[in-house]
């Protein structure tokens, strides 16, 4: 039969969750000292550890055998080196977690409470660590009206009905999912900021905000909040959003400091302008740095942050016309204003130069900029990849992305390197991701999709960590009241899934075969005559790109070795070719196949891979809830049924294009 149902409102995810199991070790936790975030502690140890530990009680130093606080607290005079670093390690007969702030203890403590959910026995446990990555950031895409752009796990955790929606509990079981895993920052809002979502930034909704910002401030996450550049119009009635206008200026300095008298702990904006119809400073013959700059300097007295996107492209170009190539556009805008943009101004860039496509190159501007402050921007949401109802494990596609080499400052000048914080007189901040979370009981729509939120924590902290061993983590973690069985079916689900996507999708880089709109399922020329400027180039004789000196020249954006590896048909990995080259169909692979043939047997062996998927996940039927069981059921039928229609579609197109047949005969609807 199968294991008995747990009864829970929404689910804890990978923290412990009731009847996890219980521990015999007693735990008697002192938390020394008077902070914000030591009062967090002892509400996290109150609710989580006794889901472990069968005895748990919080008393004095002197009779406890967990001891928590700052060094200073402590009387330790040793240190971290890091205000978000802790230690934790043995001290006789008791443990002891530290830190130099009490932001690095409660990063200890959550350490502390994963190793216990491990079983490691308390007086063995022993860690050093502190984030590779200063800003580990979550943007929400929420509409007041409760929808979510690009989301996927039901309406919004915060808003409905253009009211206020979430509770105080919500918010602190949010608080503490992302706490967890390391996030220190988010937005609650969308980046396309619409007539209500302006209305933000003002009184009528700045009590509640405050109200917000304590409780994220309480687990050391700071609130920003996506703002309208044209707000001086729309809720200042003036006639202009010119940067350089004293006016507009003046209305922006007053509207900070009405924020900051609410909310102090603010972190400030984050703007999308000039973008997809969204206002900006290019209406007035102003730069993106004339724009950004203006609002960095009224959040500047109160250490404020302007994020600005670098998402600007021309949308409304003409197909016909090729020698625009919407990759090249980002680096165009930003690369000639580096220097020009105010300290605290942090470009907010896409990790490849178009959309959270499955697979694209790493951005150029990556390594470009020297003098200007920036962080990458992932998308845990599977706008692209799936919309969590595919699955698709994203963490193995951002240790690609970490580990690619710019050759910025010379070979070995990896991506990591230059977002991380620990690169001296560097202009990388971290790193930022378009939220995957809703309403839904299980956060995120599909249960596996939790592993996506879960890895991109871990690697915003540590980008050098195994995403396989990620996956392990967070599953025995998550179901540990599942077998070890159960849990390597998922695992190894987990660890294949974003190739299988990549198989039965999009071949060789081309991308953007999908559906216009909502972007889910097939539709090989959705977007080939579009004025949205994402082309693939198929003819009789072939596919892909020409984005080489003879095409575009987008590969001139790269440095060097770079631009000679991708510009080479014979050295450009195969994986990428089609968005750098336009090849023959009997072009052949460095796997020995050739591009129509790898076509045809991607998307094959794609739909075989999640029709084993569903077998894996059927055997298991008996060792797990119904509800469990038949939810992620579901999902696996109907990606089975959008891989097919991937095939199909996909495999028909190319054979009607080219007339080439399938080496090995399958149907193929011709």
């Amino acid at each position: 039969m199968p294991i008995q149902e747990k009864t829970r409102a929404r689910d804890t995810c990978w923290l412990p969750e009731e009847g996890q199991g219980h521990r015999a070790e007693k735990v008697h936790i002192s938390v020394v000292g008077n902070g914000f975030r030591l009062d967090t502690i002892k509400k996290v140890a109150q609710t989580y550890l006794p889901r472990i530990f069968a005895d748990v009680d919080i008393v004095d130093a002197e009779f406890a055998n967990v001891i928590v606080g700052t060094f200073a607290d402590l009387g330790c005079s040793e240190r971290v080196g890091h205000q978000e670093g802790y230690r934790i390690f043995a001290d006789g007969s008791q443990l002891i977690i530290a830190g130099d702030t009490e932001f690095g203890v409660l990063y200890g403590f959550y350490e502390f409470l994963k190793k216990s959910q491990q079983g490691c026995p308390l007086l063995t446990m022993e860690a050093e660590d502190q984030p590779a990555m200063e800003v580990r950031m979550i943007n929400h895409w929420d509409n007041l009206d409760g929808s979510v752009e690009r989301g996927y796990a039901g309406k919004s955790l915060f808003f409905d009905n253009n009211a206020w929606a979430a509770s105080d509990e919500e918010i602190v079981q949010y608080a503490e999912m992302l706490s967890s895993i390391g996030i220190n920052a988010l937005t609650i809002n969308n980046v396309n900021v619409h007539a209500k979502e302006t209305e933000l930034i003002t009184e009528k909704w700045l009590p509640q905000l405050a109200k917000v910002a304590n409780l994220f401030d309480a687990y050391h996450i700071t609130l920003f909040l996506s703002a309208n550049f044209a707000s001086p119009m729309t809720l200042g009635h003036l006639q202009t959003a010119d940067p350089l206008d004293k006016r507009v200026v003046h209305w922006w300095k007053t509207q900070v400091e009405e924020i900051y008298k609410y909310i102090p702990t603010f972190g400030g904006f984050v703007i999308k302008a000039d973008s997809e119809h969204r206002p900006g400073p290019f209406t007035y013959g102003r730069t993106h740095a004339q724009g950004a700059n203006m609002l960095a300097d009224a959040l500047k007295p109160y250490g404020g942050v302007v994020f600005w996107r670098c998402f600007v492209y021309d949308c409304l170009q003409d197909w016909r016309d090729r020698s625009t190539d919407r990759a090249k556009a980002a680096y165009e805008h930003f690369a000639p204003l580096d220097g020009t943009f105010a300290d605290n101004v942090i470009l907010q860039i896409k990790n490849g130069p178009m959309d959270f496509q499955v697979r694209e190159p790493v951005s150029p501007l990556f390594g470009a900029l020297t003098q200007t402050n920036y962080v990458m921007e992932l998308q845990i949401t599977q706008e692209y990849t799936g919309q969590q109802i595919d699955v698709c494990y994203l963490p193995m596609q951002w240790q690609e992305i970490w580990s690619f080499d710019t050759h910025a400052n010379g070979e070995g000048t990896k991506i990591a390197d230059l977002l991380s914080s620990r690169q001296q007189d560097g202009k990388g901040k971290g790193v930022t991701a378009v939220s995957n979370i809703g309403n839904n009981q299980n956060w995120t729509g599909h249960p596996f999709a939790q592993a996506n939120l879960y890895g991109y924590g871990q690697l915003a902290w540590n980008p050098e960590q195994c995403p396989r061993k990620i996956a392990e983590e967070w599953a025995k973690r998550t179901y540990a009241h599942l077998s070890a069985e159960v849990r390597q079916t998922i695992c190894s689900i987990l660890k294949r899934s974003w190739s299988v996507y990549e198989a039965y999708t999009a071949p060789l880089g081309v991308g953007w075969m999908v559906n216009t709109g909502h972007h889910y399922g097939p539709n090989v020329n959705g977007y080939e005559y579009s004025p949205w400027g994402t082309y693939h180039f198929s003819d009789r004789s072939g596919l892909g790109v020409d984005r080489t000196k003879t095409g575009s020249n987008y590969i001139s954006q790269y440095k060097q070795p770079v631009a000679e590896l991708y510009g080479n048909v014979a050295t450009c990995p195969d994986e990428l070719l089609l968005f750098f080259h336009h090849v023959p169909y009997t072009h052949m692979l460095k796997s020995g196949k050739t591009v129509i043939q790898h076509i045809y047997d991607a998307h094959f062996e794609g739909v075989e891979e999640v029709e084993a998927f569903l077998e894996a996940w059927e055997g298991q039927k008996e060792a797990m809830p119904d509800s469990l069981y038949m939810h992620v059921k579901e999902r696996f039928e109907a990606q089975l049924a959008n891989a097919r229609e991937w095939r199909d579609q996909v495999n028909t197109y190319y054979y009607r294009m080219s007339g080439i047949n399938d080496e090995r005969g399958r149907t193929i609807y011709k």
